[in-house]
């Protein structure tokens, strides 16, 4: 499923330049990925974007003056089907956006559900960089060259200095 999203990421640079799912469907399927994998993306890729359209809304509501969901001083704990699925190294890329500042509750929340909406077995941390990478795509944001770096380096690739 995550080399079907990798696809669509790097061939719709935006969530809403993506077509219907069903067309979508189609043009994965001419691209030779299997129906099985086509069709856990296309649910997955539909869980996204709702989960992404109730931000929009949240984001709306805060603007017209609505209080705020969560307090930005709030911390959020995991359960332990969460931190079974993610991992601790993955829980601690998730902390690591947070502390850094360029992931949001919201998103952060969104990354969480669409995460454990993943099939199979724990989410490994390059999993998890698809499924942020995939979240700010659907929500129309751009992430700073500097995550999106962090997000995107292979760091087996790396030599230590």
């Amino acid at each position: 499923m995550f080399d079907v999203l990798v696809f669509v990421y790097e061939n719709y640079w935006r969530g809403d330049a993506c077509p219907e799912l069903q067309q979508l469907g189609r043009k994965l399927s001419a691209h030779g990925f299997e129906p099985e994998e086509v069709q856990q993306a296309l649910v997955w890729l539909d869980g996204l974007h709702t989960a992404a359209r109730a931000t929009e809304l949240d984001d709306a509501a805060r603007s017209a003056g609505s209080p705020d969901r969560q307090s930005p001083t709030s911390l959020r704990v995991y359960c332990v089907p969460e931190q079974d699925h993610l991992g601790a190294e993955c829980l601690g890329f998730l902390f690591f956006l947070e502390s850094a500042g360029v992931l949001p509750a919201s998103l952060r929340e969104i990354v969480i559900d669409r995460a454990m909406a993943a099939p199979g077995g724990p989410v490994s941390l390059e999993e998890l960089k698809i499924i942020v990478l995939m979240t700010y795509w659907s929500c129309g944001r751009e992430p700073d060259a500097l995550v999106l770096d962090e997000l995107c380096d292979d760091a087996q690739g790396r030599v230590a200095h």
